[in-house]
C-alpha cells in the first residue's frame, strides 16, 4: 500500500478519535459550567451544550473535507519520515482548530456568564420617597 494513503488513514481515524473525545469531555464537564452560565436553566444548558458538540463536528467535517480536496494533490511520500511529517501537519492543524474554537466558546459563555452576576449582585435602585408635583403649563 501506498505510504500516501498509509498517512492519510492514520490521520482520519486520528482526527475523528480526537474530535469525538473532546467533544464528549466538554460536553460532559461542561454541562455544570453551562447551567451556572445561564442561571440553573437546565434544558437550556442540554441544548446549549448538545450545539457545541454538533458545532465541534461540524468543523471536523469542514477539516475532512478540506483533506478530501487535498488528497488530489501529487505530492507523494517517499518514506517514513515524510508519513510522519505529514501527519505532524495535518493533526497540528486539527488540534489548532479544535482549541481555537474551545477558547472561543469559553471566552463568549465567561462574557455571558460575567454579565448575568452582575445582574444578580445589582442592587435594585431605591424607591421613590414622595411626590413631585406637577408643575402647571407644563
Amino acid at each position: 500500500m501506498d505510504r500516501t494513503v498509509i498517512a492519510y488513514v492514520i490521520y482520519l481515524v486520528v482526527s475523528i478519535a480526537l474530535t469525538v473525545w473532546v467533544a464528549r469531555t466538554l460536553s460532559r464537564n461542561g454541562r455544570v459550567f453551562l447551567a451556572d452560565v445561564l442561571h440553573g436553566d437546565e434544558k437550556l444548558a442540554d441544548a446549549v451544550n448538545h450545539l457545541l458538540v454538533v458545532g465541534f463536528y461540524l468543523v471536523n467535517l469542514v477539516n475532512l473535507g478540506f483533506v478530501a480536496l487535498y488528497l488530489s494533490g501529487d505530492d507523494t511520500i517517499e518514506d517514513a519520515r515524510g508519513v510522519f511529517e505529514a501527519l505532524s501537519t495535518k493533526l497540528g492543524v486539527v488540534l489548532l482548530v479544535l482549541g481555537v474554537m474551545h477558547l472561543g466558546n469559553v471566552y463568549v459563555l465567561n462574557r455571558i456568564r460575567r454579565r448575568g452576576l452582575l445582574e444578580r449582585e445589582q442592587v435594585p435602585p431605591v424607591r421613590p420617597q414622595g411626590r413631585v408635583a406637577a408643575t402647571p403649563g407644563a
